[in-house]
């Protein structure tokens, strides 16, 4: 693999609308990531025809036949970076694996990118309905094998 860089879209918090914004803004990534609150299973599937998406359940997914399959946790390898992935912060393992260096949480429609020690928090807020004044946002995340770039991206210009 070398250097490439594996350029991964992260959302959340859709709740039925995928916005053409955010659609646009996944254009060119390798891989999608949804963690949770998805809505309905076509917002995965048109997700899925830009590229391959990961997705965890989230409180409102819970009760939907369609979300049966979907996980409440997931760990997975993002470019030789070990990634958890579970929509609530709350609901990270407090005897997290030393190997995962990357976790991504939604619910809270609250953006945050955040280094603690050597691991990288991000909760790419919400892509969907607005909520209160909070930004309506994702996240790109540029990750080759020594680092990642993470950025937010707003869907709404300008913000409320």
């Amino acid at each position: 693999m070398g250097d490439r860089i594996v350029k991964a879209g992260i959302l959340s918090d859709t709740h039925n609308l995928l916005r053409p914004e955010a659609l646009a803004a996944l254009q060119g990534c390798d891989r999608i990531i949804h963690a949770g609150d998805i809505g309905n299973p076509d917002i995965l599937a048109r997700l899925a025809d830009i590229a391959p998406v990961q997705a965890v359940r989230g409180n409102n997914d819970l009760n939907s036949p369609w979300a049966g399959d979907i996980p409440d946790l997931l760990t997975f390898d993002l470019n030789g970076w070990q990634a958890l992935l579970v929509h609530d912060i709350a609901d990270v393992p407090a005897d997290l694996d030393p190997q995962i260096r990357l976790i991504i949480t939604g619910h809270s429609h609250k953006p945050l990118i955040e280094w603690r020690g050597d691991r990288l928090y991000v909760n790419p807020g919400s892509a969907g309905p607005r909520r209160f004044k909070l930004p309506v946002t994702l996240a790109i995340l540029e990750i080759s094998p020594d680092g990642i770039e993470p950025r937010l991206i707003s869907l709404l210009d300008p913000p409320a």
